[in-house]
């Protein structure tokens, strides 16, 4: 049978059998997140003079001290050659040093400045603002309950 407008409603028909998801996958949403924070992490960070990465670099070396450039790649989920351009940046901006690990010759151990600990706070700060924003009309109780589960989506994940 044909409609008013002269098609036979078939895409109609379908799109009525089809069945409708009533949420969307986890998965989905977090990845959906994941692009949103970066993207408006990236934003907020570009006008201090940084890239994600890199606040990311700054972040993990304050929470876990020295670390080697791999280690350092592998706990800011970036490549070995990316965490290189990394370091050489913030090397030049004297946010880290570089020494000899005293242990292995052949590996360099780097560890925050107080100037890339002061350009980390400041980006804390911008973190903060949009942690703020994510979590509006989200009690304290949810949201920590959200993080207890996010946190065990990722050990249960990790290799």
């Amino acid at each position: 049978m044909q409609g008013t407008s002269g098609t036979s409603g078939t895409a109609d028909t379908l799109a009525e059998t089809r069945p409708r998801r009533s949420k969307l996958r986890v998965t989905y949403v977090i990845a959906s997140l994941d692009r949103l924070l970066r993207r408006h992490m990236s934003e907020a960070l570009a006008p201090l003079g940084l890239t994600l990465a890199q606040f990311t670099a700054l972040s993990v070396l304050d929470a876990r001290g020295k670390l080697s450039n791999a280690q350092l790649a592998q706990r800011s989920f970036i490549t070995p050659q990316s965490a290189n351009e990394v370091v050489s940046v913030m090397a030049s901006r004297q946010w880290i040093t570089r020494e000899p690990d005293p242990n292995h010759g052949r590996i360099v151990l780097l560890q925050l400045t107080d100037e890339g600990r002061r350009v980390l706070a400041q980006c804390e700060a911008v973190a903060r603002d949009i942690d703020t924003r994510m979590r509006a009309g989200v009690s304290r109780e949810d949201a920590a309950a959200v993080q207890r589960h996010l946190e065990m989506f990722v050990r249960n994940l990790r290799d």
